[in-house]
């Protein structure tokens, strides 16, 4: 009997990429031998994340509606056909047992096809609200693998099946390492710390909020640790110089996140799917501002999920630079409630969803060829 083989599409962001690579290791930690190829766009960060991760990775000539730009959207037909007909042929030679999509541009065309060739697939659903792509696929989809409650709006409810999103297990490793973290950091460990984190491509509304409000921090000796995300990074430091102040910690990116996490008081972020995964697991008190510039709304959406659950407090992404500093300062100060929102948001956990997720893909394997 051969290896089980499976296409993993999609991708675009870190919030498709790193769910993804976690569900490949998983499926190898079950079944070694098993042999996974990824499927991205090309010029899109899966196609450098994903072998530096170990996998192969073949590239389709897929991209999204470009807003503001006729032109550009013209070839997005041709696109389409280009990528469906790679993805049929990507099908027939590798021949895949199972296909999972994640999510972003490529995992559409090769899902569809999965679809025509009579292939099982899996989709891995990490929003509160589905796209409209993965509304119509889940359709025909043998499992519908989610992160929230009610996804039964969007699909099948016999098919759905709530794992949580997989995450990035070193990320999320934070015992007995405020110190370190501190030390790392070139903080101090005994006093209040504040973790700004807008991604790896940054956030303008937080940077924004926080460069406004830098005086508040020092005021209150606070300190900060910043990552303003590459966009943005050398226009901030530019403004006010790479030592602004010794409480005042300021990265394009944070390569050893759980560091970051496990020296912070309070989290201030985005509200991505893949993030609030990592926040209800390291279990500290968060401020969510979800961005406006997502599809359907669904970091507000997102975030709603936990406030509801009074996991979390939301500040509206056009409020922001007003009250953002002055929310996470107070909050700070109030233990009660930071305790309150550490165990509600802790009981959101959902620590296996790559052992899950990979369990359910090979029980969709029918059969395979010798």
């Amino acid at each position: 009997m051969r290896p089980t083989r499976v296409i993993i599409s999609g991708g675009g962001t870190g919030g498709h990429i790193f769910p993804a690579i976690a569900i490949a290791n998983a499926l190898k930690r079950i079944e070694p031998d098993c042999e996974i190829l990824f499927v991205g766009a090309l010029g899109r960060m899966e196609m450098e994340k994903v072998p530096a991760a170990g996998y192969k990775i073949v590239g389709l000539n897929i991209s999204g509606i470009q807003r503001g730009s006729i032109l550009k959207n013209l070839s997005l037909p041709f696109k389409l056909i280009d990528s469906m007909q790679k993805a049929l042929k990507l099908i027939s030679t590798f021949k895949p047992d199972v296909v999972v999509g994640v999510g972003g541009y490529a995992s559409g065309p090769v899902l569809f096809a999965a679809s025509w060739k009579k292939i099982p697939y899996l989709i891995q659903e990490q929003n509160s609200y589905a796209g409209m792509t993965n509304k119509r696929l889940g359709k025909k989809a043998s499992k519908i693998c989610v992160a929230f409650d009610g996804m039964d709006r969007f699909f099948p409810a016999d098919r759905v099946m709530k794992t949580g999103n997989p995450v990035r297990k070193d990320v999320i490793d934070i015992y007995n390492k405020r110190f370190h973290g501190a030390e790392l950091l070139k903080l101090d460990p005994l006093k209040k710390t504040v973790l700004v984190t807008g991604g790896s491509l940054g956030a303008a509304t937080l940077n924004k909020s926080i460069e406004k409000h830098l005086q508040d921090f020092i005021d209150q000796d606070v300190q900060l640790i910043w990552q303003t995300g590459k966009y943005y990074y050398a226009g901030i430091t530019g403004r006010i110089g790479l030592d602004f102040h010794p409480n005042i910690r300021v990265l394009e990116f944070l390569n050893q996140m759980d560091l970051a996490y496990a020296a912070a008081d309070v989290i201030i972020s985005r509200a991505g799917a893949g993030t609030i995964a990592e926040l209800c697991l390291i279990k500290k008190p968060v401020i969510l501002v979800p961005s406006p510039n997502v599809a359907e709304d669904h970091q507000t959406k997102n975030a709603m999920a936990l406030v509801k659950r009074n996991a979390a407090l939301l500040i509206n992404d056009r409020s922001a630079e007003d009250t953002l500093v002055k929310q996470a300062l107070d909050l700070l100060k109030d233990s009660a409630k930071c305790e309150e929102l550490s165990a509600n948001i802790g009981e959101m956990a959902l620590p296996e969803a790559d052992v899950l997720i990979a369990d359910e893909v090979f029980k969709l394997v029918v059969k395979k060829d010798i």
